[in-house]
């Protein structure tokens, strides 16, 4: 197997701050940029998985980066410059504690809490009559609480409003934006042969202004169907051709674990992580149209560490 970036530590130049996400390490330096490292850690039911994934980050940070640089007409973002095939940099935001969760399809969670029986979600009404990975007649926007730890919780907008975690006119406007980028991410998709099934967009504020931070349209936050042959599978309930990561939550929960207490995390075998990979090199070279150029993973964290130092010393 390749390396895989996992568990590393950097020290940047004026760095004052260090954040360890389920998959991205930020660091923050005194100049009030971030240095966000995409690792090669997948995560699951908000549990991050024993086995990292072999160029997962730099897939994830290349095709963010395409998305954020195809959408800054929209709404302006975090990201100035990709000093390494896994690192970006930008602007250190505060974050608003909501992530924007929209769905065009009945897929992944929405879908579980259908066949549950539940037909409001997160105070939004879905439809009867709906079978799994359906199109919702109107794209519904169903937000998340942003944890720091464990379970992000599905929120009403009217309990956002409600608790003031934002200003009803902040609020309006990310609803705005994120229906917009959902478009432009429709739109982007389908000229690739893919549907954009539903995804989460991440704002921040700084200066007073609302910023788009963190990824977009990534395999790690967005969900992908091939266009091709979606409505014959549909008409015969057959499973949908996708690219995203719920292949591994299948696989997770087939071999028992779906995050619950008690449960156990099954170790992936090297053979399903090299599936993982392929996975998402397919989604990159699909998505962006272009081949997929693996970077030299021989030195992961010297890479990484003299690209950034070069940057930084550059400005």
């Amino acid at each position: 197997m390749n390396n895989a970036i996992t568990d590393c530590k950097f020290e940047f130049k004026g760095q004052i701050d260090e954040y360890n996400g389920k998959v991205r390490d930020v660091y923050t330096l005194d100049n009030g940029l971030l240095v966000m490292v995409a690792s090669d850690r997948i995560s699951a039911f908000d549990h991050i998985l024993p086995k990292g994934i072999p160029f997962k980050g730099q897939v994830l940070n290349q095709v963010a980066t395409m998305f954020l640089k195809a959408t800054e007409d929209i709404v302006p973002n975090w990201l100035m410059a990709t000093p390494d095939p896994s690192v970006a940099v930008g602007h250190a935001c505060e974050p608003i504690r909501v992530e924007m969760v929209i769905r065009g399809y009945m897929s992944g969670h929405a879908a579980r809490e259908y066949k549950a029986g539940k037909r409001i979600l997160c105070g939004v009404p879905m439809p009867e009559g709906m079978k799994e990975n359906d199109k919702f007649p109107t794209p519904i926007i169903t937000p998340a609480t942003k944890a720091e730890e464990g379970h992000d919780e599905d929120i009403s907008r009217e309990e956002i409003i409600a608790q003031g975690i934002v200003p009803e006119e902040v609020y309006i406007k990310l609803e705005e934006y994120t229906r917009a980028l959902f478009h432009r991410g429709t739109e982007m998709a389908a000229e690739r042969g893919l549907i954009l099934v539903d995804t989460k967009y991440e704002f921040g504020m700084k200066d007073g202004e609302i910023i788009l931070i963190d990824e977009i349209h990534t395999p790690d936050s967005s969900r992908y169907f091939y266009a091709d042959g979606y409505e014959e599978r549909q008409q015969k309930s057959e499973a949908q051709k996708q690219l995203s990561k719920e292949f591994v939550r299948q696989w997770l929960i087939e071999n028992g674990f779906q995050g619950l207490d008690g449960q156990t995390m099954p170790v992936m075998p090297d053979d399903f992580v090299q599936v993982v990979t392929d996975r998402y090199v397919e989604l990159y070279e699909v998505i962006t149209g272009k081949p997929f150029e693996k970077s030299d993973t021989s030195n992961i964290t010297e890479r990484i560490q003299n690209n950034v130092d070069a940057y930084i010393a550059a400005l």
